[in-house]
């Protein structure tokens, strides 16, 4: 069986509506959202359909996140928390603002960092924390949130996986003090590339604004460019593509949701599996499907699940990431500014602080969750045959793996 895939048409909802868009804006000839109307209504009704005050778009995922960085405005040395299992472009945009990624252990069931494992990584120096809702799995909002608070620290979401989970019946994005969103390929809304930054908080939302066009004043008296800043704006093609996206994505959460309970149903109580889970307080949405393997009960490692399951045309991720983001080369040899490796040294605002070293031995979780989970890839398009098929194919590579006797 052929599974739709989110990589092309098969698994995506693209089609008449976004065609009609793109249409529009290349008739009118005005491809920058400066000028059209497309980028505008986008960012209006995304934020009336969030409950956000304040939305601004962008140009990627990761423009996102810099600018949400940007706008909490860290000085130099400064550090920002967050997870070691995400992807890079979420943690080299904390460099680029000449800050330090600090990393939390995460939970190795949800894959997601906790209160408890923020808290303990927090210093001095913190300015911010990153929460990461990996897969569609909301993070424990209320303890973190009671940790900001505490700390006086403020929260970015990230949410670029998690278009419309909630926490105690609260959107996720709608918790912290800055959301981040992405449509990449992959997410819920694509777009194929293109951000957004939302928050309630009105100054915030000024420094978003401004840093996505070289903090130019537009519409200011006096304006002029205030501070750095780069040019992130999103273009009216990816607009068009976006506007028609949001109008789709309710049908789009609800499906991924509903297939991937399916999933979870037919693989309940089979031994070594861990399944992931929606509860009360949380809803999952499913940008992937997040098995759990114990392979220290099958006494084989995720990439042998992976080779069964592919050689039935199923392709999922063994790991998710290969190794934990403060493993790979940039940041494990601090390669940022030429020779520098400025901001960790030769940072005057560091002068009184121990040098950052990213340790193994306190992510025990991290490691354990990476070598057990194996990332199935899920899209709206999964019918219940699709489902029943990737279900039987891994009861069959469970029992090709369990060990005598079990």
């Amino acid at each position: 069986m052929q599974l739709p895939s989110d990589a092309d048409s098969t698994g995506r909802t693209l089609g008449k509506e976004e065609i009609a868009n793109l249409t529009e804006v290349i008739k009118s000839g005005i491809l920058t959202s400066t000028k059209g109307t497309f980028v505008k209504k986008f960012v209006a009704e995304f934020a009336e359909k969030y409950g956000f005050k304040h939305c601004s778009a962008c140009s990627s995922g990761t423009a996102a996140l810099h600018t949400a960085i940007a706008a909490i405005n860290p000085n130099p040395g400064d550090e920002i928390i967050t997870t070691p299992i995400t992807d890079m472009g979420g943690i080299i945009t904390i460099l680029y603002q000449n800050a330090i990624p600090i990393f939390a252990d995460t939970d190795p069931y949800t894959l997601n960092i906790t209160a408890e494992t923020i808290e303990s990584m927090i210093t001095n120096k913190t300015r911010a924390i990153i929460v990461v809702h990996l897969f569609g799995k909301p993070a424990e909002m209320g303890p973190i949130m009671e940790l900001s608070r505490k700390y006086n620290i403020p929260v970015i979401e990230d949410c670029c996986q998690a278009y419309f989970a909630k926490y105690k019946g609260k959107n996720v994005g709608t918790i912290g003090d800055i959301a981040c969103f992405s449509l990449q390929q992959g997410k819920h809304m694509t777009a194929g590339e293109g951000g957004m930054v939302c928050t309630n908080d009105p100054q915030l939302a000024r420094r978003v604004r401004l840093f996505i066009d070289k903090a130019w004043g537009y519409g200011d008296s006096k304006p002029d460019h205030y501070f750095l800043a780069l040019n992130y704006r999103m273009t009216e093609l990816v607009g068009a593509v976006a506007l028609a996206q949001l109008q789709k994505v309710d049908w789009v959460v609800e499906r991924r949701r509903k297939t991937a309970l399916m999933l979870t149903e037919l693989l309940q109580d089979i031994p070594g599996l861990t399944l992931p889970e929606s509860s009360p307080e949380s809803e999952h949405v499913f940008w992937k499907y997040a098995l759990i393997i114990d392979t220290d009960f099958f006494k084989h490692d995720v990439f042998a699940f992976s080779d069964l399951l592919k050689g039935k045309g199923i392709f999922s991720a063994p790991r998710y990431i290969q190794k934990p983001a403060f493993m790979c080369e940039v940041l494990r040899d601090k390669k940022t500014y030429g020779d520098s490796h400025y901001p960790y040294e030769d940072c005057p605002q560091r002068k009184e602080n121990p040098e950052v070293v990213y340790s193994p031995d306190n992510y025990p979780g991290t490691f354990q969750a990476l070598q057990n989970v194996l990332v199935l890839p899920w899209n709206e398009f999964y019918t219940k045959e699709h489902v029943k098929f990737i279900a039987d194919n891994i009861k069959e590579a469970v029992n090709h793996f369990l060990p005598k006797g079990k």
